[in-house]
C-alpha cells in the first residue's frame, strides 16, 4: 500500500531538498493535423504546433476559441477526431497512462482538492505515477515532496488544510503537487485565473524560475496578453479553430492581429519594464488629463 507523507518526514527531508537541483530532460511535444470537438460541434480544426523544448509557451486567444480543449488533448484527456499529439514522436494516446504521467503533467483550470486534505498530503499525490500497486512510500518520495514545497515557498503550510488557504497560496500548492510529480513537461490551464495582480506575477515568476533553473518545459493558457508577452518565449495565438500565429512575442503581437483575434483596437508599445510588447486597449471612452 502507498502511504502519504507526514509532516515530520517532510520536514526531515527538507534539508536535502533545499540543496537539491532537479535537471529535467528535454522532450518534443507536438500536435499534427489535430482536430477536436464535442459531439458534432468542432472546436479545433487541423492544428499543427510544436511546444519548444525547455522553453515557456503561452497559448492565447479569445474566449471559447479552444485553448483549454487543445491543452486537454495534448495531455490525453481528450481524444482527437483526427490528427495526433506526439511526445518524442509517439502518440500520447498510445502510451501507458503511468508512463505518460512520469513525463508530462497537467494542472487544470480551477482544480478541486478533497475536503479537509492537508497541503503535504495533496502535494504527496503528485508521487502516484512513480509508485506501483505494492510499493511503499520511500525517502525518495519524501525528498520530492519536500523539494516541491520548498521550491514553491509552501513548506510552512505543510500541515495546513488546503481549504484554509488564500487563492495565491492554493495555486502555489497545486504547482507544488505538479512539481512533486517530477515531470519534464508541465501544462497549465489558466494558472493565474481568479488571482489578483500581485499573485498573478508571483505565480508566473515561480514558473519562470522553474523553467530557467531546471529546464522544465512549460506550456500554459493565459488570458492576460501583457503577462503572456512578458513571461513566454513562444506565443501560440488561437482563432477560428486554428493557429492564427506562432512565434516570439515581438513578432506575434501586432495591432492588426490583436484586433482580428480579440476584436480589440489597441496601441502596442515596448513595455518599459521588460521591453516586450505592451498592449494598450483603446476603448470608446477616454479620460483626458487636465
Amino acid at each position: 500500500m502507498t502511504s502519504a507523507p507526514d509532516a515530520a518526514n517532510t520536514a526531515d527531508a527538507s534539508d536535502a531538498a533545499n540543496t537539491a537541483t532537479i535537471t529535467h530532460e528535454t522532450h518534443t511535444l507536438s500536435a499534427q493535423g489535430l482536430s477536436l470537438g464535442y459531439g458534432d460541434h468542432p472546436v479545433i480544426t487541423g492544428i499543427d504546433l510544436d511546444v519548444l523544448p525547455g522553453k515557456v509557451t503561452g497559448i492565447i486567444g479569445a474566449n471559447a476559441c479552444g485553448k483549454s480543449t487543445l491543452l486537454k488533448s495534448m495531455s490525453r484527456l481528450l481524444k482527437p477526431s483526427t490528427g495526433s499529439v506526439l511526445l518524442d514522436g509517439r502518440s500520447v494516446h498510445s502510451m501507458p497512462a503511468k508512463q505518460l504521467a512520469q513525463t508530462l503533467g497537467l494542472l487544470p483550470q480551477s482544480p478541486i482538492a478533497p475536503e479537509g486534505i492537508t497541503v503535504a498530503d495533496l502535494v504527496g499525490r503528485g508521487r502516484h505515477p512513480h509508485q506501483g500497486i505494492m510499493s511503499r512510500w520511500s525517502g525518495v518520495d519524501d525528498e520530492a515532496v519536500a523539494f516541491a514545497l520548498d521550491t514553491t515557498g509552501t513548506a510552512a503550510l505543510a500541515d495546513r488544510s488546503v481549504d484554509e488557504l488564500s487563492g495565491g497560496q492554493r495555486q502555489r500548492v497545486w504547482i507544488a503537487m505538479a512539481l512533486a510529480q517530477q515531470t519534464d513537461i508541465l501544462l497549465l490551464d489558466e494558472p493565474t485565473t481568479y488571482l489578483d495582480v500581485a499573485h498573478q506575477v508571483e505565480v508566473l515568476d515561480l514558473l519562470t524560475d522553474l523553467n530557467k533553473n531546471s529546464g522544465i518545459t512549460i506550456a500554459m493558457v493565459l488570458h492576460d496578453l501583457n503577462l503572456a508577452a512578458r513571461y513566454c518565449d513562444q506565443i501560440v495565438m488561437i482563432a477560428d479553430g486554428g493557429v492564427e500565429a506562432m512565434g516570439v512575442p515581438s513578432e506575434i503581437f501586432t495591432e492588426e492581429r490583436v484586433e482580428k483575434v480579440f476584436g480589440l483596437k489597441s496601441q502596442i508599445i515596448p513595455d518599459p519594464v521588460s521591453g516586450t510588447p505592451l498592449v494598450l486597449p483603446i476603448g470608446r471612452h477616454r479620460v483626458l488629463s487636465a
